[in-house]
């Protein structure tokens, strides 16, 4: 994340550092620069360096989030896109020829269906997402056009969208249920625990959604999940016994996996 092109931090950025490093925070000198970034000083400042302090999400704090070169708005109760997902949309576009129609499940604030749009023109984009929180940041966020519905995965889906879905991405909960505990606070304690938890072996919403998927893929059309590198193979298993050609790309430094499927033509 640190640019070694930028100048020279001033003073109140160098104090924020400090604060920062101090507790815990990775990345700190990026977040001291977007926080003194944000054009608050004083006590309104203060005010969102404490919430950081304290272990709030800097993305819920800042109202948005850089993904894929997109400034995207994000709040409190709503998923933060991680940027490990930045694979998964490069797999979705080398399956999407433009115009394509588009469904992005478990949508969350709709980043990764509207970092699609930007790569791929001309795509009628379709999310939905279980959140109604989530659903009014992704309808804000998702470019003109865009429909997004609130609903449990398929259910709230026009029927006159069977059979005609190129491109089915889902960026569903993979973490097992057993190792919530080991999450960062940041996303245990701020995050929805339905954004995370994946079940027994965090794969629990990607068998629902492998299972109902062709009903609503076109002939050759693709559905892509991110799993973790331990899930890989159990991942390309579910694929394959719903009929899928399966395979996977990964990305280490990054830390993502994604598994992709193509339904029979």
């Amino acid at each position: 994340m640190h640019d070694p092109n930028r100048g020279s931090a001033g003073p109140l950025e160098v104090a924020l550092v400090l604060r920062l490093r101090a507790a815990g925070c990775v990345f700190a000198e990026d977040e001291a620069r977007l926080l003194v970034g944000s054009g608050l000083r004083g006590a309104e400042l203060e005010h969102l360096v404490q919430r950081r302090v304290m272990g709030e999400p800097l993305e819920h704090i800042l109202g948005w989030v850089d993904f894929c070169g997109l400034r995207l708005a994000v709040g409190p109760g709503v998923f933060v896109p991680r940027q490990r997902s930045a694979l998964l949309v490069e797999c979705a576009a080398e399956v999407t020829p433009e115009g394509a129609t588009v469904l992005d499940l478990c949508c969350g604030c709709g980043a990764l269906g509207a970092a699609l749009a930007y790569l791929v023109g001309g795509i009628a984009l379709h999310a939905t997402d279980i959140s109604r929180d989530a659903v009014g940041l992704a309808r804000e966020n998702l470019p003109a056009g865009a429909q997004c519905y609130e609903g449990d995965l398929f259910g709230a889906l026009p029927a006159a969208l069977r059979g005609t879905v190129h491109t089915l991405l889902c960026n569903s909960p993979y973490v097992p249920s057993d190792q919530l505990r080991t999450l960062p606070p940041e996303a245990r304690l701020h995050e929805p625990r339905a954004t995370l938890d994946g079940g027994a072996d965090g794969l629990d919403i990607h068998r629902r959604v492998a299972a109902e998927a062709r009903a609503w893929l076109r002939p050759g059309g693709h559905l892509l999940f991110e799993v973790s590198d331990e899930q890989e193979t159990a991942g390309l298993g579910l694929l394959q016994e719903q009929g899928f050609r399966a395979w996977s790309r990964d990305r280490a430094e990054m830390g993502a996996t994604v598994v992709i499927g193509r339904a029979p033509a």
